[in-house]
């Protein structure tokens, strides 16, 4: 018997040895994970859309005109590099009431860089944000997706709510058409997905039937704050 539970607990030690050696049990990993926000609550009825500025403003206005028309709100989150540049479609992307997130100063990986940097790259783009509409940021989206369990520590530290995406559209790439977009959009789950987009031309001419689409489901389309409150 006591040979028994003597190997009884040997095995459970190894067995705790190899779920810490391969990262399932990472009470780190597991804590920093739960606060990165990839979609809203499925039950919502309720779609966002994000769409992450550091380039294409001339098509920025015509995006504004297709959400005005359909009554939506959405986030953009901007690089702080972009804001100081045009400072105006910032301004305006705030007075038709979009949310505006944070997306990084420079567009750097944040698993590429220092901490300090991280954090420098969030603060300058919410101090630029801030001069020119008065708001405080507190969504980060971080660059190409990509962070690290240092880029989740600095968001806590900084107040802000690191977001991700559940359908991406993938309109960066040259061979994306419109027809293209709104397969990868309509095709996906609607209800508390946050979809990623960009300043795009494809993405322009796409927008009024993906919205269309969505509204018939008779899904709301919100900011990402609103979807995930």
């Amino acid at each position: 018997m006591k040979r028994t539970f003597t190997l009884l607990i040997f095995m459970c030690i190894i067995l705790i040895a190899m779920l810490f050696s391969t990262g399932r049990y990472d009470k780190m990993n597991t804590v920093l994970t739960s606060n990165v926000i990839r979609n809203g609550d499925i039950e919502s009825n309720k779609i966002a859309f994000a769409c992450n500025v550091d380039w294409g403003s001339e098509v920025l206005p015509d995006m504004f005109e297709i959400f005005n028309k359909n009554n939506i709100k959405i986030t953009f989150f901007v690089t702080g590099n972009w804001a100081e540049k045009n400072p105006q479609l910032l301004r305006e992307m705030y007075i038709r009431g979009h949310e505006i997130g944070n997306h990084g100063y420079a567009h750097k990986l944040c698993s590429k860089i220092e901490t300090d940097i991280i954090r420098e790259e969030i603060i300058k783009t919410e101090n630029v944000v801030k001069d020119l509409t008065g708001i405080k940021t507190s969504l980060f989206a971080p660059p190409s997706g990509d962070y690290d369990n240092r880029t989740v520590t600095v968001c806590e530290e900084l107040g802000y709510k690191l977001i991700l995406w559940s359908t991406d559209t993938i309109d960066w790439k040259p061979d994306s058409t419109s027809d293209k977009i709104i397969k990868r959009v309509i095709e996906k789950p609607l209800s508390g997905t946050i979809v990623l987009m960009h300043p795009k031309e494809e993405t322009v001419k796409a927008l009024p039937n993906i919205i269309q689409f969505i509204q018939k489901q008779g899904v709301e389309i919100v900011p990402v704050g609103k979807l995930i409150e």
